[in-house]
């Protein structure tokens, strides 16, 4: 039989599947742990609806704030008197950065987890702890491999930790909840310091970015695989291929009334923990991210189309999910414009009772300018993710440290070119966009407060 061709079509991806099957509908797993996945912005739909990409930050003629801040220092104000310290989720931040989820994979787990809870540490910023390391990795009292374990990553990050800075949100799926993780951490006397100093938070998980409406899944080998067997359920979807087995997590159902039930129950089972909500860049993420705050949510973070680091189906991987930018416009549309950010204080309309409607995201952060973006747009900080882990493989001691530094002088940099000396006071008149101006909100010239 001769060989078809098909000009102009992926005839090479087509005969690929047909030798195949439906393994090729995830990525190679012989790359599981050594790549992290995630949305291609070379990808022409993510390309195409990337509203953060094509925005441009716009500084203004007249700087009143900066002749506040002239007056304030008898001098002209410079780049490094822009204060970046603020709030992050209840737990205060030297910048509005924190670390996204890290899960159980290779990529995330071992010397490079550690390394990543040391230096976030150090830098006096929020950290994130994802799901399945339990399950997975175990708790880390008498596992022979405790450092990689759930408490090994809490622990190493406490011992490391800026006095009074940062904190841990540990985050719990559907499976995590069967195995009592908030439980056992909210119970921990390793864990009592941060607790007692208001340094721990629990993220409730209602989706992700790299692939929301399906739960975690991840590769395991088969020795493993038989081990989780009764807690997960095992796809042999690969064949053999790769001597790997698929293991899939429960996405969870929600519904309003659920979504309100379990953040009360939450505020009520663990009343010294902060509460995050984690939302999946979802059509309706707006609809989702009121009823978490108004039910008592201390933060809800949001991974657009471009976070995520775990694998998932090619398809999902580039083509399910809102971008980041549009998810920031439809919670832009939630949360009034408010005259201030940052610091302790916040304008009244940011808050639903006495707590404060704290937006967190992430996707595809590793510059100055996408952060500041993000910020202006109503963010109170991003997360790092791949950029994070890149940073730790580099350099397992300063790696995620001089990362950080960077985007910190440019983060100052920016915020000061737009005549404003705390990054809480970034908002949409500070960015253009040619698909669709943003118009200016008048702000008030006091940054009072915003201070820290």
């Amino acid at each position: 039989m001769s060989e078809l061709r098909a000009d102009g079509f992926p005839e090479e991806a087509v005969r690929e599947r047909a030798r195949g099957g439906a393994a090729t509908a995830f990525p190679d797993p012989g790359e599981y742990g050594r790549v992290l996945f995630g949305a291609d912005p070379t990808e022409s739909a993510g390309a195409a609806a990337d509203l953060l990409d094509r925005l441009r930050l716009v500084p203004p003629i007249f700087v009143p704030h900066r002749l506040e801040r002239l007056i304030d220092l008898a001098r002209e104000p410079m780049y490094r008197d822009v204060e970046l310290e603020t709030m992050v989720g209840g737990f205060r931040s030297t910048l509005p950065i924190y670390l996204s989820a890290f899960g159980s994979t290779r990529a995330t787990s071992g010397d490079r987890g550690l390394a990543v809870s040391r230096q976030a540490g150090r830098l006096g910023i929020p950290m994130v702890v994802g799901e399945n390391v339990m399950p997975v990795k175990g708790y880390g009292r008498i596992e022979d491999h405790a450092e990689q374990s759930m408490l090994g990553r809490i622990s190493t990050y406490a011992t490391h930790a800026l006095d009074g800075y940062g904190g841990v949100a540990i985050q719990q799926s559907t499976e995590d909840a069967d195995a009592e993780v908030w439980n056992l951490v909210y119970s921990d006397p390793n864990v009592q310091s941060l607790l007692e100093s208001g340094r721990l938070a629990f993220e409730l998980k209602v989706g992700q970015g790299a692939k929301p409406g399906l739960g975690g899944m991840t590769v395991l080998d088969p020795s493993t695989a038989a081990r989780l067997t009764d807690a997960f359920i095992m796809d042999p979807v690969f064949g053999g291929r790769g001597d790997a087995v698929l293991r899939c997590g429960s996405p969870g159902t929600f519904t309003d009334e659920i979504l309100r039930q379990q953040i009360r129950l939450m505020r009520n089972n663990f009343p010294q923990a902060r509460v995050w909500v984690k939302l999946p860049p979802a059509r309706d993420v707006r609809e989702a991210a009121l009823v978490a705050w108004e039910a008592g949510a201390d933060a809800v973070t949001v991974d657009g189309a471009e976070g995520g680091t775990g694998w998932a189906p090619v398809a999902f991987l580039a083509h399910v999910g809102l971008p980041l930018g549009e998810c920031l416009r439809r919670l832009g549309e939630a949360r009034e414009p408010s005259q201030h950010r940052g610091g302790e204080a916040r304008a009244p309309d940011r808050h639903r009772g006495d707590r404060p409607s704290c937006l967190l995201v992430s996707g595809r952060m590793w510059e100055g300018a996408r952060v500041a973006k993000s910020l202006a747009l109503g963010a109170d900080a991003v997360g790092l993710g791949r950029a994070a882990l890149i940073a730790v493989d580099t350099d397992a001691e300063n790696g995620l440290v001089n990362l950080v530094g960077c985007l910190s002088l440019e983060l100052q940099m920016l915020t000061s070119a737009l005549g404003k000396y705390h990054v809480g006071l970034l908002a949409r008149e500070d960015v253009w966009s040619p698909d669709e101006p943003v118009h200016p909100v008048p702000h008030s010239s006091s940054t009072e407060s915003v201070r820290s």
